[in-house]
């Protein structure tokens, strides 16, 4: 297995939920994104095979697919904020578009045993106006009024354009995207992300700042997109049908407002968050976005176990283990543990 940006947040859970399944997995990111990090909290890197190289460089990239002999390939790395995106365009677009085209290129000339290959995008890839609270399907429009929403996009059509001209003949790689987004989750400690600023606001004492708390958006549970992901790069061994875009998200009805994240997060920290509207300046943000995993369900027999009120007891669980000093490697295998086993039991397995 390969993951690249292992020691991101979604990448690292990836990466543990892999080990655990007993994989040899090959790492490509650079540092951590943010300190501390689930990364180095849960020794991630302490039992795989690790490459500190950045997707923009594409002789590095192949030269790392070559040596890892990867059948199955997860390309996760990418500049993930809204914000950042306006700060630095250039470099969001250069990782998020120019770092698909490396990897999957390094796929095509030097991944001779890759088989399947899932890029993994974002729910922002949509053209949204927030008009409308409909839920996005995978044939809708692509775009974004952003940098980053616009590179996930762009990323989308490379994905396609790579599958088309060089994936498609029968012993080829299988290759998908995942579309998903808003993920929380224990170790989630980036900056400029809701859960990881409530968890600082705990720590420090200072209140959360909260920038559109009618926003809605399809909050979910890291573990239930990643066993998507899991699911998907699966099927692709089994059948090219697969090899398309894929939505991964809650069920309907499932997104949830900014604020009703917050009032939740409040009472499960028992009264020690405190938040307040953010004053400065906030990019435009659509008022909706929600997806429709229909197809995820019904071809891939996908579901998101997990509900967010479930979610947020997980993330709150998982902190409250982190400032008791607990073993945090032990606190997260242990959540993987009882999603597989809520996977099972829903499965009938």
């Amino acid at each position: 297995m390969l993951v690249t940006g292992h020691t991101g947040f979604k990448g690292a859970w990836l990466s543990l939920w892999l080990q655990s399944l007993g994989a040899e997995v090959t790492g490509l990111a650079p540092a951590p994104p943010a300190r501390p990090s689930l990364y180095a909290l849960a020794g991630v890197g302490e039992r795989m095979r690790e490459h500190a190289l950045d997707v923009r460089d594409i002789a590095a990239v192949c030269a790392a697919m070559r040596e890892a002999h990867a059948e199955v390939v997860f390309h996760l790395a990418g500049q993930p904020l809204v914000r950042r995106s306006l700060q630095d365009p250039a470099g969001t677009y250069a990782t998020n578009v120019m770092g698909t085209v490396n990897v999957l290129e390094a796929v095509r000339v030097a991944g001779e045993d890759a088989r399947s290959v899932v890029v993994v995008t974002s729910d922002k890839c949509y053209e949204n106006t927030g008009s409308s609270p409909r839920r996005f399907v995978e044939g809708d429009k692509l775009g974004g009024a952003d940098p980053y929403s616009s590179s996930k996009a762009c990323a989308e059509l490379v994905t396609a354009a790579y599958r088309r001209s060089f994936f498609h003949g029968q012993d080829a790689p299988r290759l998908a995207t995942a579309r998903a987004g808003n993920v929380i989750g224990g170790g989630d400690l980036g900056a400029d992300r809701l859960v990881a600023d409530s968890v600082r606001a705990v720590e420090t004492g200072k209140p959360l700042l909260v920038r559109s708390p009618h926003a809605v958006r399809p909050w979910q549970h890291v573990l239930n997109p990643l066993g998507g992901y899991l699911r998907l790069a699966q099927e692709l061994h089994r059948s090219p049908r697969v090899a398309r875009a894929w939505n991964f998200g809650p069920p309907a009805g499932g997104a949830r407002s900014v604020g009703w994240i917050v009032e939740r997060l409040e009472r499960l920290w028992g009264g020690a968050l405190r938040w307040e509207l953010d004053p400065g300046a906030n990019p435009p943000e659509a008022a909706h976005l929600a997806l429709d995993s229909s197809d995820a369900e019904r071809a891939l027999d996908w579901s998101a176990p997990w509900d967010l009120e479930e979610a947020l007891d997980l993330v709150v669980e998982w902190h409250r283990a982190h400032l008791a000093d607990k073993a945090m490697r032990e606190v997260s295998l242990e959540q993987i543990e009882r999603f597989e086993s809520r996977i099972g039991r829903a499965t009938g397995g």
